[in-house]
């Protein structure tokens, strides 16, 4: 496997390097992800993608903090790769970096994992899943649908009812739906007379 460094950029609160690992690009991203050092990832994210790489693994282990700015970095990065047939995968995110993807549902697009060696690892066809919630079981090794994202985290809670005690409850209505229901554009006054 090539190994070296491509490049590095660095601006006080966000270090950003990129190695080449076989046939996928590692983007390293340590700091804060913001409004004021976006551009320091967003640039290397479009240099990997000039460079013919279309399968990028952002390693987030290091990365401490990211607002909606970074979080749109990383989401243009995955519609370029797509279109090239390629895909960005996120390695290694931080409890308070995961709970932002959570949070605005990004992370049902990115394919997710615990580690950066498990993110090359699916690349090369190998399985490095210790977790034993891998994404073979998951069925997200076939570069299915974007809106189809996985995790890889063991944390992962597979309790549609919302009972577990460490779970977060969903906002109910009486009625038991959700009050704050996912609309399309089209969608309107109609939508609310049907329900």
């Amino acid at each position: 496997m090539d190994r070296g460094t491509v490049g590095s950029a660095q601006s006080g609160r966000l270090l950003v390097e990129v190695r080449e690992e076989g046939s996928s690009a590692v983007v390293t991203a340590a700091g804060e992800l913001d409004h004021h050092t976006a551009e320091l990832l967003s640039e290397p994210l479009d240099e990997c993608l000039a460079k013919g790489f279309s399968r990028l693994v952002v390693d987030c282990t290091r990365l401490d903090f990211c607002d909606s700015t970074g979080l749109n970095v990383l989401l243009g990065a995955r519609l370029k790769a797509e279109a090239a047939g390629g895909g960005v995968h996120l390695a290694g995110m931080q409890p308070v970096v995961a709970r932002v993807f959570e949070i605005t549902g990004a992370e049902l697009v990115f394919t997710v994992h615990d580690t950066v060696e498990s993110a090359l690892a699916e690349d090369s066809g190998e399985t490095d899943d210790t977790s034993g919630a891998g994404e073979a079981a998951a069925g997200s090794g076939t570069g299915s649908a974007p809106s189809a994202g996985t995790r890889e985290s063991p944390g992962e809670r597979e309790d549609p009812g919302g009972t577990a005690p460490d779970s977060p409850q969903e906002p109910q209505s009486s009625g038991g739906r959700r009050t704050s229901a996912p609309r399309t554009a089209g969608e309107g006054a109609e939508a609310d007379e049907a329900r």
